[in-house]
């Protein structure tokens, strides 16, 4: 039986995320990426090069507002603003959706029209830039079905993806697009205190 691990980055596409695709490529690793969609039009290479590369897409809001402060015309417009950006950009629509800092509530999630995906590992690199932390965090609390959370627009985190993948693989893990693990967000849950 194969061991699954999906690995998720947020926040991007920013100024490494071309470096981080360079990493992926290099480790023979697959990457599903929540992107916010103020920031798609600064670096629409780097989205198409995700398409190209076998990555999968994902929205991850226009510009990462708390969801559950917003009315349903407010969140429509931050789904479809962010979905059409990334779409005409990279030619596909996102297939996924994750909500800022993993903060919803039954009501945005029956509206969102998405598979709503979370985590179950958070590496916390937005908190302490530190690639040692992460990797610690990461290989600790991984297991079969993990989704590791970590984000693009950090350099920290770009510099722990081959050890990290490299370590992943030696455990018998195998990387994969994030709809071949979804499992509903209730199961995944989000962890206390997380703000990214």
């Amino acid at each position: 039986m194969n061991k699954l691990v999906a690995l998720i980055f947020d926040d991007g596409p920013g100024e490494y995320t071309h470096r981080l695709l360079d990493a992926l490529k290099a480790a023979g690793a697959v990457a599903t990426f929540f992107m916010i969609g103020q920031n798609v039009s600064a670096y629409p290479e780097a989205v198409r090069r995700m398409v190209a590369e076998g990555h999968q897409l994902g929205n991850h809001s226009w510009d990462h507002p708390d969801i559950r402060t917003l009315s349903e015309t407010q969140l429509a417009e931050q789904l479809e603003r962010s979905s059409a950006m990334i779409a005409g950009t990279a030619g596909i629509w996102p297939e996924v959706f994750r909500p800022p800092y993993g903060l919803h509530d039954p009501h945005q999630d029956a509206l969102i029209g998405y598979p709503l995906v979370l985590w179950d590992v958070d590496t916390r690199d937005w908190e302490h830039h530190d690639a040692d932390q992460a990797f610690r965090t990461a290989t600790d609390q991984t297991r079969a079905g993990s989704v590791i959370l970590m984000h693009d627009i950090h350099e920290s985190s770009i510099d722990l993806v081959p050890r990290l993948v490299a370590a992943l693989k030696s455990a018998g893990y195998t990387g994969h697009r994030q709809r071949a693990l979804h499992r509903p967000a209730a199961e995944l849950g989000c962890l206390s205190c997380c703000r990214h």
